[in-house]
């Protein structure tokens, strides 16, 4: 397994009225993060707050390019960023105990808190599809380009960390200074994280590690 020390790029937040902030999404142009009754949404390269929505948001947060996805206690809204409206409603895996929430492969991605588990689910029913064993507590989860990507916050240590879809062994661990937690996490598509950073109200953008160039044979 790699292991590193986090690259923290930026930090942004707190921002008013959001003392926390629980899951974290990105929609190509605005970072959005979960603040308990609010979906908040603040521009990256400004920094600033542009829009939020009220809705029940505990835990994580996801864009399938379309809709926003927020957990919601037991259950998983899918919502309508434009108007705030909640479209659907369906069952989270964790009754509860769920944090993380990503999207890839035309499903959702569910991280289960204590249970130390990542779920698969089908979006329209809830479904699972398959499930992921950690061994550590997952709190964010995201995919970019193809590689599997979770936080875990312990006590007073926290680090995001690569693990084989597979199997759930780590690969790779970017480990964060001590005090410093990732709720939600998601990538921007490149070379940089969103973590969430609980209740400290803030969100701060991680370097991404470059992966080796293969060479062809």
């Amino acid at each position: 397994m790699k292991r590193s020390q986090a690259e923290i790029l930026r930090e942004y937040g707190p921002f008013p009225g959001a003392d926390r902030v629980n899951g974290v999404t990105f929609d190509g142009q605005h970072v959005w993060f979960a603040s308990g009754d609010r979906l908040n949404a603040f521009d990256p390269t400004k920094g600033e707050m542009v829009r939020s929505i009220e809705v029940v948001s505990h835990a994580g947060t996801a864009f399938d390019g379309q809709h926003l996805f927020q957990i919601a206690e037991d259950r998983i809204h899918k919502i309508d960023p434009k108007t705030g409206r909640v479209l659907a409603t369906i069952p989270a895996p964790g009754n509860g105990g769920d944090s993380g929430l990503a999207w890839a492969e035309g499903t959702l991605w569910v991280g289960q808190h204590r249970g130390r588990k990542i779920h698969q689910i089908d979006p329209q029913t809830g479904a699972i599809l398959r499930t992921i064993e950690s061994n550590r507590v997952v709190t964010g989860v995201t995919w970019v380009d193809g590689e599997l990507w979770h936080g875990t916050w312990e006590g007073d240590e926290s680090d995001v960390r690569r693990i084989d879809p597979e199997t759930g062994k780590v690969l790779e661990r970017l480990d964060m200074p001590p005090g410093v937690g990732v709720s939600g996490l998601e990538s921007d598509g490149g070379d940089q994280f969103f973590c969430g950073g609980g209740g400290s109200g803030k969100v701060r953008a991680v370097r991404r590690p470059k992966r080796p160039s293969k060479s062809k044979a």
